[in-house]
């Protein structure tokens, strides 16, 4: 399966070092930004599962790049955690969450807990890159006009592939009912909201159905 990649941006390469030691054990493809502009440039031509943004960086901060993010269609449902080295406070972290983060964590922080939240969003993401893969399959083959010939052979591999997905969401799902982090549930539960409109549509295709 391929990798999820996830962005790292900091202005200061010692951290940047410090998150990839971190994250390696996930194996999953690194990609470093050094500055607010840097990363909206990444951002523009590959996918990510995840985004660590420094707050404090000069020129453009991590505030104002989440808002540049969250106004492009391309890249705002990508989570973001905030990544700070000063506590200013609920104020300061109440804006990190208004810029659209996921998570807002206060340096220095626990190595497992990061990896541990960044490895949520990766599943989700591959999740997420199945269902995707499921609904183009599906809309390929009735544009070609082939789910009326091939009726139930095609659409049984359909309604397999995609109950293996829902078994591995709903894991997923309770996983996260017991890490009480509510940007990973809202991001869950708009997985199986997709989920659900897949079953819906697959079962809308079958012999009988009104």
């Amino acid at each position: 399966m391929q990798k999820a990649k996830i962005l790292l941006v900091d202005d200061r390469p010692e951290n940047l070092l410090a998150l990839e030691a971190i994250l390696s054990a996930l194996d999953q493809t690194l990609v470093r930004a050094s500055s607010g502009e840097e990363a909206l440039k990444a951002l523009l031509t590959d996918d990510f599962a995840v985004i660590l943004l420094d707050v404090q960086m000069p020129g453009m901060d991590g505030f104002e790049t989440a808002a540049h993010i969250k106004r492009r269609e391309r890249t705002r449902d990508i989570p973001i955690i905030f990544l700070t080295a000063i506590n200013h406070g609920p104020h300061h972290t109440f804006r990190g969450y208004a810029a659209g983060a996921v998570d807002y964590i206060s340096k220095p922080f626990d190595p497992w807990v990061l990896r541990a939240k960044v490895s949520v969003f990766v599943d989700l993401y591959m999740k997420n890159c199945q269902l995707k893969e499921q609904a183009a399959l599906l809309r390929l083959q009735l544009e070609a006009g082939e789910a009326a010939s091939l009726g139930g052979g095609l659409l049984g591999e359909l309604s397999a592939r995609l109950a293996a997905v829902e078994e591995q969401a709903e894991a997923l799902t309770k996983q996260l009912d017991d890490s009480a982090d509510p940007g990973a549930a809202a991001t869950s539960a708009h997985l199986e909201r997709k989920l659900a409109g897949l079953r819906a549509a697959l079962d809308a295709l079958r012999p009988g159905a009104n």
